[in-house]
């Protein structure tokens, strides 16, 4: 199915219900055989995939000035939150699907799981940067599950162009979510990401086989960092 990926990227004519920035994103994905992934996903999404396969995304970043839109700045939450997620498209919109979300902070993840229903969870954190040397670490609270990871942050290599692998991984701006047995839909906007190059050195992963997805190899097959964003959210509103 050919997906119109341009028109996600445009400010919907919807109000703001958030205001937040995202910041020293690292990106990590790794291929896998669609019918291992597509059975996890709720029922209405397909898979967006790329040679035909399935792409599993793990990606922990910092989260900055997090509020509702009618919230100042001065009020909003920082912390450090990790995602696992695919790619879906829903009546021919590509979008994301978490399968899971770690945050250090337990009052956004009680806000995201009423709001959202978001599968987030309360997880210890810490990211150390020296220069270009990134190490991150999360424990989940509930059960250890538990990523550490180090990284050198390498050569810009700017937006992604509209039909490129990376503008595929990167460039998702629907998020789609199911609550109380409904498939919602949500929406961010934000410049496209100033992407870099990124090496690896070191990688233990727990969150990926513990959202029942196979257990990912080192180093990672496609790997991609960025300085981040300034993002609005919109949504989220039932799927039709």
């Amino acid at each position: 199915m050919n997906l119109d990926r341009v028109a996600p990227t445009r400010r919907p004519d919807r109000a703001v219900t958030g205001r937040q920035r995202w910041l020293d994103l690292l990106f990590m994905h790794w291929s896998a055989p669609p019918e291992l992934v597509r059975p996890l996903l709720p029922a209405g999404l397909e898979l967006d995939v790329y040679d035909d396969k399935a792409w599993i995304g793990l990606v922990p970043f910092a989260m900055k000035d997090i509020r509702p839109s009618w919230v100042p700045k001065a009020l909003g939450l920082d912390f450090l939150e990790t995602n696992v997620r695919t790619y879906v498209h829903y009546n021919g919109e590509p979008g994301v699907y978490f399968f899971s979300l770690e945050a250090a902070s337990n009052f956004a993840v009680k806000v995201a799981r009423w709001q959202w229903s978001l599968a987030y969870h309360h997880a210890d954190m810490r990211m150390e940067r020296d220069g270009d040397r990134v190490r991150y670490e999360t424990t989940r609270r509930s059960n250890q599950a538990r990523l550490s990871v180090e990284y050198t942050i390498g050569e810009a290599l700017g937006p992604s162009p509209v039909g490129t692998f990376e503008h595929f991984l990167l460039e998702r701006y629907y998020l789609f979510v199911e609550h109380e047995g409904r498939l919602f839909q949500g929406q961010v906007h934000h410049v496209p990401y100033p992407a870099h190059r990124a090496e690896v050195h070191r990688l233990e992963d727990g969150l990926v086989a513990a959202a029942g997805l196979p257990a990912v190899s080192f180093p990672p097959e496609v790997v991609h960092c960025s300085p981040g964003v300034t993002v609005e959210v919109f949504g989220p509103w039932p799927c039709t």
